[in-house]
This record gives C-alpha cells, structure tokens and sequence, in this order.
C-alpha cells in the first residue's frame, strides 16, 4: 500500500471543498444573466486554492460554458483529468512550444498584440491542423496589463483576422476598478470598450463574442456581462466589496480544519513560542494545533489570529509557527487531544472567513484563498457526503499522456 494513501480523517489538517456551495454559487450567477448570457468560470491558480480539477467538473455540470486559466500547464491539467470544455489561456503565450501544447491539448489563446498573433500564425503553420486555432483578442481600456491599446483596436482586429490559421473567437478587456465605490474608470473602461467594438463594426468586421465583466462587474451593472461573464472570486462564495454584498447570495466554498496535538497546562510568566511575543498573564491550558505559516496561515496573523472550537472563537497565542499553533483553551472544559478545530469556515454559528483575514492584514481575500498549499489534503464534499479526498496535489506529471508531451517537446528542441 502507498504510505501516502492514509485516511484523510487522520490528518493533522485539511482544507474541505463544499461542492454544493459551488454549485449554488453558480446558480445565482446565472440567475443575475439574460438568457444569451453564458459563464466563463476562472479556475486559473488552482481555482483559487480550491482544486482546479473537482472545482472545474462541477461547475460545468453545474451549467458553466466556458474555463479561463492563466498558463497553458495549467490547461494542459484540467484537459488530463478529461475535462473538455471550452477552455481560454489568460496569460501571454510567446513560444512555438507553448502554441504546440495549445493546439494538442485543445486550448484557446489569449492574444494582446500583433507579435503574438504572427508568433502563433506561424507555429500552427507547422502544425497542419485540420481548423484554424481559435484565438481571443484583448485589448487594454484602462488596466494596463496585457492587450493592444483600445485606439489601436481596428488595426489589430483587422492584422489578426488577415493572419492565416487563425480564427477570432473573442474580444475582452478587463476591468480595474469595477469593486470602488466610485464608479469613474469603471465607466471610461465601458466607454473605452464600446467605441472599439463600433469602430471594428464600422470597419465592416463581424463581431466575435464579446466579454469584460469580471465578479464585480458581473454584480455592478448588466450593461458590462455583454454574451459572456468571467466570475471568479464569487465563485468561491466571496464578494469582491462590501457594498456588492447585497447583489447576490453567495456560500463560501472552501474551509480549513485541524486536530489538536496536544494539551498542557501553563503558569503565568511563562512564555510561548518563538520570540516569546506572548507571555502568559495568567494560568492557561493550551492547545497545540498541527497547522502552521507552512500551510498557508499567514505569519502575521501571529497573536491576532482567532479560530472556533465547538461553536466558540479561541485565541491563537504566540508567533505562528511552520508547522503548528498554539491556542488559549482555558475556558473549553474536558478538550481533547484530536478534537476538530476550525481555522477558516464555519463552526455552529460562528463563521471565520477569507474576508476576516484579509481585513485585518490589509490585503485582499483572494491572496488569503490562493495561500493554503498542497501538503493539506482537499476533501471534496456534496451536502452531507464526502466525494473525493486527495491526500497530494493534482500533478500533470503522474500523467502518462503529460510525461509523452514533454518527451516530444524535448525531441523537437533537440532536433532544431
């Protein structure tokens, strides 16, 4: 038997995936689209920490259209696990490699400017495929990142369509600011975006699908979702501001758990962990947790950081360590070692969420998801029933299909 196949109800810590959260998340997207409207779900970064594979077939079962990752190794992922869907690259693709593996694995790149569109023209050139690829325009109204210049829009829609073994499946742009309260670059962007699809229209082109609205524009206003939306955080079942709370119902998808090690008692003065940042007042009775910065609690949480055990918030005490922290348990009678605790999600009534976090760190609740590594095992769950457990991160390596690729990508360097 594989030693790494143990039961994940004997881990130190997990993260648990509720997949009918995920489902009803996805239910109240659609709820807020006109019926042409169709979903682009962004399980780029792993889904946000939640596992890319098990959050990508649910929601396709669930009634999602289309994927977006960010790498093409990330695309190459869900298309192993036999996931077929429509699937759009985020990220810049600039290697005849990369344009390769797109076009074996049945991938759609995004495309920013016209040096990428001859790069990949003329590797799929060499490819004789039995279609054109399908590629995505983007154009920069306001972001700054990837994409042409919106000015530039007709020239480069114009470039791209004359480029031979391509076909235009799509133009986007993305939003900077649509979660501020103030609405003024949310709107230019819009302006930005509409005045470049007239003048392509203008131009005599046919337009492809059309899409900008990220999870804040999806819930700000209908005249951004166009006939495709790119959700991503309210996915998870967090709202990118607190003031779009109200727009929509969401479920936090993803908790964390972990097991008490071990239980002692200390006498005030005494200090504990590293650095003695925390030196105890008073008699204590502690609890030593298996969780730590190594899993993706974030260190400066330290002495701040406030977790449930039975329906009760605990105080972590001292610095977080790699691998462990340490609670003030004095007011919980008769604990004991084993016992489950909640570090993120809910426990009874109460409820400890990404958003906590990040609101006291100063940082957002997608960096706080994207943070819980793989050595936490992610248990899959339907309701009451778990699913899935996976005790080591999804890896395209085990794949035998992934492992034939990289062997022909080698031969083809070798043999230029």
């Amino acid at each position: 038997m594989d030693d790494r196949s143990i039961d994940w109800e004997q881990q130190r810590a997990w993260v648990e995936i509720d997949l009918s959260a995920l489902a009803h998340n996805v239910r109240q997207i659609k709820s807020l689209l006109a019926p042409h409207t169709k979903v682009m779900a962004v399980v780029k970064a792993d889904a946000y920490g939640h596992g890319a594979i098990e959050i990508a077939r649910t929601v396709v079962a669930t009634g999602v259209e289309w994927l977006a990752v960010a790498t093409v190794t990330e695309g190459i992922e869900l298309r192993a696990a036999g996931i077929v869907a429509p699937m759009l690259i985020l990220g810049a693709v600039n290697s005849d490699v990369q344009v390769q593996a797109i076009a074996k694995w049945g991938l759609q790149p995004t495309i920013g400017n016209i040096a990428q569109a001859t790069l990949i023209s003329k590797a799929v050139a060499t490819l004789q495929l039995n279609e054109p690829l399908t590629v995505h325009l983007k154009l920069d109204t306001g972001m700054s990142r990837l994409g042409t210049n919106w000015q530039q829009a007709v020239a480069f829609f114009s470039e791209v369509k004359s480029l031979p073994y391509l076909q235009i499946g799509s133009l986007y742009s993305h939003l900077a600011t649509a979660d501020e309260l103030d609405p003024t670059v949310m709107e230019m962007q819009l302006d930005r975006f509409q005045q470049a699809i007239a003048a392509i229209s203008a131009a005599g082109h046919s337009l492809p699908l059309l899409h900008l609205a990220n999870s804040a524009g999806i819930l700000v206003s209908d005249r951004l979702h166009y006939q495709l939306v790119r959700p991503g955080l309210i996915l998870y079942g967090l709202c990118p501001a607190p003031h779009l709370h109200s727009s929509i119902d969401l479920q936090p998808v993803l908790s964390v758990r972990a097991r008490i090690t071990q239980i002692k008692d200390i006498v005030a003065g005494t200090g504990v962990s590293y650095g003695y940042r925390f030196i105890a007042d008073r008699d204590l009775r502690i609890a030593v947790v298996g969780i730590g910065y190594a899993d993706g609690i974030p260190r400066r949480l330290s002495d701040r950081l406030q977790v449930a055990i039975r329906g009760q918030l605990v105080a972590q005490i001292g610095s977080i360590t790699m691998d462990q922290i340490m609670l003030d348990v004095s007011q919980i009678p008769d604990l004991q070692v084993g016992e489950i605790v909640t570090i993120l999600g809910r426990d009874e009534s109460v409820q400890i969420t990404a958003d906590d976090w990040a609101d006291e760190l100063g940082t957002i609740s997608w960096e706080i998801l994207c943070g819980f590594k793989h050595r936490l095992p992610r248990i899959s769950s339907s309701g009451n029933s778990c699913i899935a457990a996976t005790t080591n991160p999804p890896s395209i390596k085990n794949c035998k299909r992934w492992r034939s690729w990289v062997k022909e990508i080698v031969y083809m360097y070798l043999s230029k």
